[in-house]
């Protein structure tokens, strides 16, 4: 009888099981093809790269005076990672930063190849700058490039490092299954051709093929989790980050930097990312607790009353200020650069300072001075107004293409990367005669015109654009650096050479001449990673030389492709213009590196990565760029230390806001503490401002902080080498401010002669908004 009832009992529960698995089988097909329509993983991810906002020179003008004293908004790396579920892998950060280093980009590498081995690598990562002039420099490797940052800034340069490094993490830790689509479409008023007469040396034949002298495409793709719905968005367009002038001291990622807050301001306040897959009870309690304000506060969990002026001990402050919101699925939203290389946010055009009067045609001179044209924003003459209004440019036709795509991307994941040695490459070009010859590139050499500089922050003395001889007197200042060769002089013809820093190695190397050059591939969408600024004419023909031999493949998979060109990215070697615009030496002519067959050079190589793409095989390398981490200067002093008047506090109101006072919408309200040098401490992902909102239950609750639009940090001392200093918080009100009872807040440390730094806070009054 046992064996018999065992057996009945088995196979009882047999039957059960058998029912089990068929009943999930079932279950398992049904979901199959939900889960098969998205053949991608993807993830987004943000962090702040914010550097140092005092003393340090800002990178892009190379305007020695122009330092940094504050925070207009932080800058942020973003990332995305597009994976096929078990295939390749790619990665793209969009640094608001004014371009690629490749220092950075080595250092960066590192940290991910002892993160996750070989998952990510220079072949499959690449690093691009928006191209702001508005963020701290020093963290480029090449002498030419610190100079007016008193040499290398290890504060800067690990900020960055740091910050792309998480925003990688947290796409990686963000990878779920998801769809991406792509969409185009062209915005006409935010960008103007800044060297109209170097343009117009380009072939008419080739110039009659387009509308305009600058490319107006936007390219934007646009990433959908399964589960989260949108979260996030990149797109491509070429215009300088120039809205900001060359006297602007507060850290800004200008016009790009600006409509990726407006974009992602956009889809917080629209429930982008759908809330709840991802997050935790106390990130809903985060949610529901700033979900009646006007905007998201970056990354500060209030607590409230805690705080009313008083110093309080660093760990408690940099706890709360630094509270990132890992549980809180956000939407990551870039503006990427492209080939913006003679284009101009400035679309008012160039007029002279000194007479109101367009400045002349072929050199940009006012009298022949160069340093009185410039060009004008559309805010003349506020650079804010100008730097919102090309933002928000930016930001509406990326919403646009952003609602209204509805191209699916689809197919494989791919790359190809290189180096090459940029100094002496061989290079076919057409030859007079209808057959083909050799050149080559040469050593790097910049122009008498790059001293001019551009509409956009012109130069000084008495260079100009458009100069193809030089003069007696700067030839001899630069012969006391390095006097070019003979062969040199000639491979960079009809360039006047003012400075010949391929050939310049003292202390280290002055120019690079070891470049990465990189495609990558996301089914039809396809990114070529360049590092510099090309031109309008020269980006159109590296796209369409590029487009020419991937779609002659007879498979047809590359049929439907978009290529976009992703400039600033993974180093930088400034410009790259068409042999026509070089022989009108313009700054961008002059800038050109590496001689007149520079555009050729890279068409010629970035077709061997196409062809070898298309033919599936990989891309040798013999070259690799140096690491020069451990030569680097620095001549920038630190904080000796920082000190108050005798009686005052750290934190302590200067000049207050007005007792019983009442403000308007469009108002500004300032107070000025007693502050510190903001290099103590660069409360990164964290807050120097703060606005705060009197709730119903008269507590205090953060409104608006440093990475706002409307809020200011502004920071000074009252002599050059005094250890006082003073912050002021400068807050226009936004026309959507709920009416209510506010004050601002200061946070800061300081460094004494002796000890460790210290945090402290200090509030204004109290004031009211109606």
């Amino acid at each position: 009888m046992e064996p018999s009832c065992l057996r009945y009992h088995v196979s009882g529960f047999g039957s059960r099981m058998i029912w089990l698995c068929f009943l999930l089988v079932l279950v398992l097909q049904s979901c199959s093809p939900a889960l098969s329509d998205s053949p991608y993983l993807v993830g987004m991810g943000s962090y702040d790269i914010t550097g140092p906002a005092a003393d340090v020179n800002m990178m892009g003008y190379a305007n020695a005076e122009q330092i940094a004293s504050g925070i207009h908004f932080r800058l942020k790396a973003r990332a995305f990672i597009v994976a096929e579920p078990n295939g390749k892998r790619v990665v793209f950060v969009n640094l608001d930063a004014c371009m690629a280093s490749q220092l950075v980009t080595i250092k960066v590498l590192e940290r991910l190849k002892a993160r996750y081995g070989d998952l990510y690598n220079e072949n499959n990562v690449a690093i691009s700058g928006i191209h702001t002039h508005a963020g701290p420099g020093g963290y480029l490797q090449y002498v030419v490039y610190i100079v007016t940052s008193l040499g290398f800034v290890r504060q800067s340069f690990d900020v960055i490092v740091n910050g792309i490094e998480q925003c990688i993490v947290e796409a990686h830790n963000n990878l779920h299954p998801g769809k991406i689509y792509v969409n185009k479409g062209d915005l006409l008023d935010a960008g103007v051709n800044r060297s109209p007469s170097a343009y117009l040396n380009n072939p008419a034949e080739e110039r009659s093929k387009y509308q305009y002298n600058v490319d107006k495409e936007m390219t934007l793709i646009k990433f959908v989790d399964d589960e989260l719905g949108p979260v996030g968005s990149f797109n491509w367009f070429a215009t300088h980050g120039t809205s900001m002038s060359r006297t602007n001291s507060l850290i800004s990622g200008d016009n790009k930097g600006a409509a990726a807050r407006f974009m992602e301001d956009w889809a917080e306040q629209n429930g982008m990312p759908k809330q709840g897959a991802h997050v935790t009870k106390d990130g809903l309690e985060y949610l529901h607790k700033i979900s009646g304000l006007p905007r998201r506060v970056s990354s500060i969990i209030p607590e409230p009353n805690e705080i009313s002026g008083r110093r309080l001990s660093g760990s408690s402050i940099t706890r709360r200020i630094r509270s990132s919101q890992q549980n809180k699925p956000k939407f990551v939203s870039a503006f990427c650069q492209s080939n913006c290389g003679d284009v101009s946010p400035n679309v008012l055009g160039t007029f002279c300072i000194d007479t109101g009067l367009p400045c002349d045609f072929n050199h940009s001179t006012c009298n022949g001075k160069n340093e009185l044209c410039y060009g004008r924003g559309p805010g003349y003459p506020d650079e804010f107004e100008s730097t919102r209004i090309i933002g928000n440019r930016q930001f509406l036709k990326a919403l646009d293409l952003f609602n209204s795509a509805s191209e699916e991307i689809q197919g494989r994941v791919d790359y190809r990367h290189t180096y090459l040695d940029f100094s002496q490459l061989e290079v076919n070009v057409p030859s007079s005669t209808g057959g083909e010859q050799v050149v080559k590139t040469c050593p790097a050499a910049m122009g008498f015109a790059f001293a001019a500089g551009t509409t956009d922050g012109p130069g000084a003395f008495d260079f100009e654009q458009g100069d193809v001889k030089g003069n007696p007197f700067w030839r001899l200042v630069r012969n006391l650096l390095k006097t070019p060769g003979k062969e040199q002089v000639e491979c960079q013809a009809p360039k006047p050479i003012l400075l010949d820093t391929g050939e310049m190695k003292e202390p280290y190397d002055w120019a690079p001449s070891i470049l990465p050059i990189q495609i990558i591939r996301i089914g039809q969408m396809v990114i070529l990673c360049v590092p510099g600024e090309f031109t309008t004419m020269a980006g159109r023909r590296l796209r369409d030389a590029v487009k020419e031999v991937l779609t002659s493949d007879s498979s047809g998979e590359f049929n439907d492709i978009h290529v976009v060109l992703a400039g600033l990215t993974n180093t930088y070697s400034q410009y790259i213009t068409t042999f026509e615009e070089y022989q009108i030496q313009r700054y961008e002519g002059a800038s050109t590196l590496y001689g007149p067959h520079t555009l050729s050079a890279y068409i010629q190589e970035f077709q061997k990565l196409a062809t070898a793409m298309v033919a599936n095989k990989e891309v040798p390398t013999n070259f690799q760029p140096p690491d020069m981490l451990d030569k680097q200067i620095g001549l920038l002093p630190g904080v000796m230390f920082d000190s108050t008047p005798p009686g005052v506090k750290f934190g302590d109101v200067s000049s207050d806001v007005p007792a019983s006072s009442t403000f308007g919408k469009g108002s500004t309200v300032n107070a000025t503490f007693y502050s510190a040098c903001p290099r103590n401490d660069l409360l990164t992902d964290g807050t120097f401002a703060l606005v705060e909102k009197l709730d119903g239950s008269n507590n205090w609750v953060p409104a608006y902080d440093d990475d706002d639009w409307s809020l200011r940090f502004k920071w000074s001392r009252p002599a050059k080498l005094s250890p006082r200093s003073f912050a002021t918080l400068e807050w226009t009100i936004p026309e959507d401010a709920p009416s209510g009872v506010y004050r601002l807040r200061h946070f800061g440390a300081s460094k004494p002669l002796l000890g460790s730094i210290k945090h402290f806070t200090g509030t204004s009054r109290a004031f009211a908004v109606r």
